[in-house]
């Protein structure tokens, strides 16, 4: 298997499949491939697993696209701008990822439904009680939003951040929220009253966009539909 990340800020990923080689991905998410690739969409995992897979922000069924021949090619594009991030996972280190993360990967990788400990982490945290977890063997992409930085976290090290602004972190790094100090930064700091807490030891990966507060500074611009009166 090979595979090419392109597209720059609209990313896409081109991935190159030998005969037998498989892909899986949320049900929808193929951008187009050659003729000698095989579809089979399933629940794969049953159906609680499929049930926890929507909680965390994937469709119920999954997609297999599996080569019949060799050199064969399978493309997937993200759905927003931002970068698709390869990992790849080798059994034994997990990854907490922010819902729709996950674009697709080999059939060696796990993808379950991570919840959350600790009730502020749940509700004030940005992501919910529920996110996703990446484990097993084999290469995941994911599609997160704007640029991202890699931040490497010693023992008891801790990083606050945006709840938007976290796209996934090794399962080592304990995740919670807390609660922002003074009367006037509540008020007036613009970052609401809580934020997201990274304690080490583990790598964090931040990104630069958070597509809720994207989406928030566009509502101002959107047309308003005006009531006609006769």
């Amino acid at each position: 298997m090979r595979y090419e990340i392109f597209g720059e800020n609209l990313p896409a990923v081109s991935i190159t499949l030998n005969r037998g080689e498989s892909i899986v991905t949320q049900s929808g998410g193929m951008s187009w491939m050659t003729s000698g690739i095989e579809m089979d969409t399933n629940m794969r995992g049953g159906f609680l697993k499929g049930l926890g897979r929507m909680f965390s922000g994937e469709s119920l069924f999954m997609a297999t696209y599996t080569a019949a021949e060799d050199n064969q090619n399978l493309t997937i594009a993200s759905s927003f701008p931002g970068e698709i991030r390869a990992l790849q996972l080798n059994g034994s280190t997990e990854y907490i990822c922010q819902k729709d993360a996950f674009l697709c990967a080999e059939t060696g990788v796990d993808i379950s439904a991570h919840v959350v400990k600790g009730l502020k982490a749940g509700l004030f945290g940005g992501e919910g009680f529920i996110l996703q977890k990446l484990g097993g063997t084999g290469t995941a992409w994911l599609e997160l939003d704007g640029s991202i930085r890699e931040i490497t976290l010693a023992p008891g090290e801790t990083i606050k951040a945006d709840s938007g602004s976290i796209a996934f972190f090794e399962s080592s790094v304990t995740y919670t929220a807390e609660m922002v100090k003074g009367f006037k930064n509540i008020l007036f700091g613009g970052e609401g009253l809580f934020l997201s807490t990274l304690t080490g030891p583990g790598k964090v990966y931040l990104q630069t966009l958070s597509l809720p507060r994207f989406a928030g500074r566009l509502i101002p611009f959107l047309p308003r539909p005006t009531n006609s009166s006769n």
